[in-house]
């Protein structure tokens, strides 16, 4: 059976098509995937920030006297929840043995594209700690 020209119509077009939805979905997830791995920096910068934040907060008396450093826990605390929520993100600070605080932050990236197919959310989770030490000439003590 001989073809005719006529059997191939519209074979480019079914390609064509399938490339293009290919094409989309590749670049779909590249944006998304970076964003989520922006939003995952961001979060990790934000906890390191907060941590830093309330480590600042030490008991100046002993610490000024040479005593001991330890971290005014109260304030430390407020430093940093007063941080997370001024930079619009949950999280949970910890302080440890006095001397460290340690912060949790859990964020969402809201995605361009991978919304198309369900997906309107993803979590990000972003943890730092700062710890007071002591020091003599370069030595902790």
């Amino acid at each position: 059976m001989k073809r005719t020209p006529r059997d191939d119509r519209g074979s480019i077009s079914i390609w064509v098509i399938t490339a293009s939805v290919a094409m989309m979905t590749l670049v779909g997830l590249a944006v998304d995937l970076g964003g989520q791995v922006h939003a995952q920096q961001r979060a990790h910068d934000v906890a390191a920030q907060a941590a830093r934040t309330g480590g600042q907060q030490v008991e100046a008396a002993p610490a000024v006297e040479g005593r001991y450093v330890a971290l005014d826990t109260t304030a430390a605390r407020r430093a940093a929840e007063q941080y997370l929520a001024d930079a619009g993100v949950e999280g949970t600070v910890t302080i440890t043995g006095g001397t460290t605080l340690v912060v949790h932050v859990t964020d969402t990236y809201e995605p361009t594209f991978l919304a198309l197919i369900g997906l309107d959310e993803l979590t990000v989770t972003g943890d730092a700690s700062a710890r007071l030490i002591r020091t003599t000439g370069g030595t902790e003590r």
